[in-house]
């Protein structure tokens, strides 16, 4: 069956601007017309009714795809969800938010219908299945995050190598030798999802540029993960002196498990994190950390959906600087 981006790439425009000239809602050039109208004619093409209903009014929704696999801090991912909401019925639109992990088939199901005019979606790999699906369809999307090869889509996102990068400079400022990265739980890096993967390629580069020691650690998000990560650390590199937490709910219970076994913070190990202000700066002692700019992030790509439904160009890739507050967790090597 001849679909819309069929005909995009054949006449050599974009899927929307084949939308505009099959419902009139938008001006387009005589010549381009022209050209749209005769692929359509040597392709066949014929519009399904959702797609007709889609090309001559707007549903005034939006689909946020956040598949609630095991390993995502949630409240982490509702903060992002909040954000978006918020952001869209600014501009009208109200959200459809997506929670299982359908992957493309579910991506498809909603895409086929007129239910929602373009999709924000989170959670993304590095190899993501959804990708090919994306990249083809006639309706908009933005990712919160980057895959491996962003060539196409339109991706926002914290620089989390760089964030990565932040955390380790600042504990080889300080003169620490021997560092390690204790990060999400190994489901995530199994996926291959997005922001850890560049954490841990941000911390061990920054860490080999300084001469640094380091090793990266996966850690379920419990208590009793963190104490054997703790114990298991001290064990295996006693001159460990600074770390670095992508780990959220771990970050209290690390503390208190490094000092239950003899470790001063900061005296005797200096942590810094990547996390949102609040529980970092919650934290018995405040831990200077590079936070997630969840409003921001949610915010900034509602409006990268708004200009693409307008058919205004935006950049394909948007990088948000890390910004590193320093708090009493982290000090000078002893």
């Amino acid at each position: 069956m001849v679909k819309i981006t069929d005909v995009a790439r054949h006449a050599g425009v974009s899927p929307s601007t084949v939308s505009y000239a099959l419902s009139g809602k938008r001006s387009i050039s005589a010549d381009t017309r022209r050209r749209i109208e005769a692929s359509i004619r040597e392709l066949g093409y014929r519009p399904h009714a959702g797609a007709r209903a889609l090309a001559s009014s707007r549903s005034n929704v939006l689909a946020l795809v956040v598949p609630l696999r095991t390993g995502m801090h949630v409240p982490v991912v509702m903060q992002f969800a909040v954000s978006v909401v918020t952001t869209a019925r600014r501009h009208d639109h109200d959200v459809l938010l997506l929670t299982q992990e359908e992957g493309e088939e579910g991506l498809r199901r909603v895409a086929d219908t007129a239910l929602v005019d373009a999709l924000i979606v989170m959670d993304v790999q590095m190899h993501d299945e959804r990708l090919p699906l994306l990249r083809a369809l006639d309706r908009p999307s933005v990712l919160i995050g980057f895959p491996a090869e962003p060539a196409g889509l339109t991706c926002i996102d914290l620089d989390f190598r760089a964030a990565g990068a932040a955390c380790v400079q600042q504990l080889a400022l300080l003169g620490h030798r021997c560092v390690a990265l204790i990060g999400s739980p190994p489901e995530v890096y199994l996926r291959q999802t997005g922001f850890a993967q560049r954490v841990a390629e941000g911390f061990t580069a920054t860490a080999t540029r300084h001469g640094l020691t380091s090793s990266v650690h996966p850690c379920e998000a419990s208590p009793a993960a963190a104490r054997a990560v703790a114990e298991r650390l001290l064990r295996e590199h006693p001159a460990l002196t600074g770390v670095v937490v992508h780990n959220e709910p771990v970050l209290e219970p690390l503390v208190d498990a490094f000092e239950q076994f003899g470790l001063r913070v900061p005296g005797d190990l200096s942590i810094t994190a990547i996390c949102p202000d609040e529980p970092a700066a919650r934290t018995r002692v405040p831990v200077t950390s590079v936070a997630i700019p969840t409003a921001e992030v949610g915010a900034r790509a509602v409006e990268l959906l708004m200009r693409k439904l307008d058919g205004a160009p935006v950049p394909e890739a948007t990088l948000l600087a890390p910004r590193l507050t320093l708090r009493g967790s982290a000090a000078p090597r002893a």
